[in-house]
């Protein structure tokens, strides 16, 4: 029998016979990680931590929580009345999922500037971009769960969309519903999916850690480790730095739920849910704004559906349409560049996806719309072809060895003079 490798002589005996602590022991303690990764790189653990706040709030929610339309809306306000901390549970829970948006779409963008979808992690990209479509299913019928006014309108609207697929539109309308009318089949479909697939989302994200430690961290300059000078152990060096990043996250959380609570909501959903009453500006959650912008920008209804979707898919081939074997924008000058743009014409999209589908806004909409679509099928191909590069270091320890080395040679002039 080999040398034991914990001090506990119980967690011995489990790891000989289930080496579980050994493999916990490698990928969070002694896990070589890239050592010059920056706070940027706090965000993917910051996310792992939100989706475990909100399957923990929403599981004790659903325990309170009647999936019937009669009932839905008054379970909801007796949860924030008289149910004990259940405001602070709501309120963490409704908060959570706009901080969990926030901290994935960071992420992505991370991603998009430092070439993190370059080969050869191209399945840890694809992963993320399927966690991204089913926090999107999921937030939405989260969102419809309250069942006030923007709840009920919202789901009528978003699922009516699929009525402009071909042939089977209208079939999958009437399933989704439960009947002719979004009512309270749809809404008890709607919790029991909601409920469901953030184990789902759990399970995507395991394997997005597995392709993950495959081939280790990208780095902002974007080269791969060339042995152990590169790395440092994550703990406690990386486990310090997300912690510090826990505690900043959590102060600006704190202050969301206890101070505007209601910030990032919308007032109508305060009202109860009226089918006979239609809201004066339908508008979803400001997490959805960008694509239901790309959603209006479209005149024909099934070509705004396949622009919507497409505007994610887009994302999943990504790998494949820039093709520059540089990954990070810091060498790329005109990537950076572009990057930026992408970045004002998607705050744009949001920013015109609340505003009404009339006049101006409709005209920005659609240019913002035609950006966005050309940065990826034209831009990304075209840059590897005319862009400049700059010279990128031997390895991730070079540029520092240099430096120091060169501090040195300048310390021994001074002796010497």
């Amino acid at each position: 029998m080999s040398k034991p490798k914990f001090k506990n002589p119980v967690v011995n005996w489990i790891d000989y016979r289930l080496p579980i602590f050994t493999f916990m022991n490698h990928e969070l303690n002694e896990y070589p990680t890239p050592k010059n990764l920056n706070y940027f790189w706090n965000f993917g653990s910051l996310a792992g931590i939100t989706l475990v706040i909100m399957i923990v709030t929403g599981i004790v929610l659903s325990m309170n929580y009647t999936a019937h339309i009669d009932y839905a809306f008054d379970s909801v306000e007796r949860i924030m009345r008289d149910v004990n901390h259940g405001w602070l549970l709501r309120y963490i829970h409704m908060n959570g999922a706009s901080f969990f948006f926030i901290v994935v779409y960071i992420h992505i963008f991370i991603g998009l500037y430092y070439g993190s979808y370059k080969a050869p992690r191209e399945i840890l990209w694809i992963l993320g971009v399927l966690i991204l479509l089913l926090m999107m299913a999921t937030a939405f019928m989260g969102y419809v769960l309250p069942w006030g006014q923007m709840s009920f309108w919202g789901a009528t609207v978003i699922t009516n969309l699929f009525s402009a697929i071909p042939l089977v539109g209208e079939s999958i309308v009437t399933w989704l519903w439960g009947g002719f009318s979004v009512d309270n089949p749809t809404l008890n479909r709607f919790f029991s999916l909601h409920f469901v697939l953030p184990f789902v989302i759990v399970g995507v994200v395991i394997l997005h850690l597995v392709a993950l430690h495959r081939f280790g961290s990208n780095n902002p300059i974007g080269i791969d480790v060339k042995g152990k000078q590169d790395t440092i152990p994550f703990h406690p060096y990386y486990t310090i730095k997300d912690l510090f990043g826990l505690s900043v996250f959590a102060t600006i959380f704190a202050a969301a739920v206890f101070f505007f609570p209601n910030f990032m909501g919308h007032p109508d959903n305060y009202i109860p849910a009226n089918p006979m009453v239609t809201p004066a500006h339908i508008v979803p959650e400001w997490y959805f704004l960008p694509f239901y912008a790309i959603l209006r920008a479209i005149p024909d209804k099934l070509g705004g559906v396949l622009f919507m979707f497409g505007a994610i898919m887009v994302l999943f081939v990504l790998p494949w349409l820039d093709k520059s074997s540089v990954r990070s924008s810091q060498f790329r000058p005109l990537y950076k560049l572009f990057f930026w743009f992408l970045v004002i014409d998607c705050i744009a999209l949001g920013y015109l996806g609340a505003m009404p589908a009339e006049g101006i806004y409709v005209v920005l909409s659609r240019l913002a719309t035609a950006y966005y679509f050309f940065h990826f099928l034209i831009i990304l191909p075209l840059l590897p072809k005319i862009e400049s590069t700059r010279p990128l270091p031997v390895s991730i320890s070079t540029p520092i060895i240099t430096a120091s080395s060169n501090a040195s040679t300048v310390m021994a002039m001074r002796e010497k003079k």
